[in-house]
């Protein structure tokens, strides 16, 4: 028997709502697993997983989440509040990200080690300044009359686009990262495995959710 097409929508709606919420929880868990694992300020470098992990699993899921119909903590808020909230996530986690770096730079410096000799390394590198050229983009949404001869429409879709990458840059050096020496050390076994799944899960959700956010966003404009 055939499903009706309200039907239909009422369950790819509820499984929107379910798979924002796990990436929400998800988010959250992964970066509480790395901080109770890093044990921050037990080390200089322990601070490094601490912040990246905060940076592009929590903060930049919640930000990217942020314009979901169905998974915005915030959705009861006008577009303009949450566009704001969703500016001041993605500062934050450019400067954590920034912090991160700067720290495990310094580390190597302590300890005589070579810069961007990794995969890791490169990727993280890429995703920082991939994040800070996306908030700078951003300021343009922010205050469109810089940019005048530039249809917000589009900006918005260029921005949108790009922070989708971004995202899944960071999501990539997250993944990089957990092939490192120091976690695959600390983590083993099945418990890697689930590990590696947080970033491929909130990077499989974001997908899904940014881009039928932009496709929401369209059909109800007039």
């Amino acid at each position: 028997m055939a499903l009706s097409v309200e039907t239909e929508s009422h369950i790819y709606r509820a499984l929107r709502t379910a798979s924002g919420a796990a990436a929400h929880l998800v988010a959250l868990g992964f970066t509480i697993f790395v901080a109770v694992l890093a044990r921050p300020g037990s080390s200089l470098f322990s601070w490094h997983p601490v912040l990246m992990s905060l940076a592009f699993s929590f903060l930049m899921t919640e930000a990217l989440l942020m314009f979901s119909p169905e998974s915005s903590l915030l959705r009861s808020l006008s577009r303009k509040v949450r566009a704001r909230c969703h500016w001041v996530l993605q500062l934050l986690a450019l400067l954590c990200a920034l912090l991160g770096l700067g720290l495990v730079i310094l580390h190597k410096e302590q300890l005589g080690k070579a810069h961007l000799a990794t995969r890791h390394g490169q990727a993280g590198l890429l995703a920082v300044l991939w994040a800070g050229l996306q908030c700078s983009g951003g300021v343009g949404l922010l205050y469109p009359k810089l940019l005048p001869r530039w249809p917000l429409a589009k900006l918005k879709l260029y921005h949108a686009t790009s922070g989708l990458v971004g995202y899944l840059l960071g999501s990539a050096s997250l993944l990089l990262g957990m092939c490192s020496l120091w976690f695959t050390a600390a983590v083993t076994g099945v418990a890697w495995y689930l590990a590696v799944l947080c970033p491929v899960l909130t990077s499989l959700v974001i997908m899904n959710q940014v881009s039928n956010a932009y496709l929401y966003r369209k059909r109800i404009q007039p």
